[in-house]
């Protein structure tokens, strides 16, 4: 959770956890990045920013974001061998605010 609210990489999140630690003066130790990233793979945390009251009006609008994989290089150079992967990013927007309420990617 902490690393979702800070926005923290993995490495970063490791000494954060262990300097708050020390702040605390708690005799713990945080575990290490690579461990981390195997429990995150397996948790799903989900959390909400705090309201910032009701929402007058919300833009909302969806476009097709491009997955670029291994194979990329191989398609530029060789030509389309495979189907391309797309996802779709719905987002809603606060028009007065201009504050992002709301984002989701899916599959279609």
């Amino acid at each position: 959770m902490i690393k979702g609210v800070f926005k923290l990489p993995l490495r970063a999140l490791e000494g954060f956890i262990n300097s708050l630690f020390c702040l605390l003066k708690v005799d713990l130790k945080s575990p290490d990045y690579s461990c981390i990233s195997k429990r995150a793979k397996t948790v799903e945390v989900n959390y909400r920013l705090p309201s910032q009251g009701p929402a007058a009006h919300l833009v909302i609008d969806a476009t097709g974001l491009k997955v670029f994989s291994e194979g990329e290089w191989k398609v530029r150079k060789h030509g389309a061998e495979k189907r391309r992967v797309w996802r779709k990013l719905h987002m809603a927007v606060d028009a007065l605010s201009h504050q992002s309420v709301s984002a989701e990617v899916s599959m279609d």
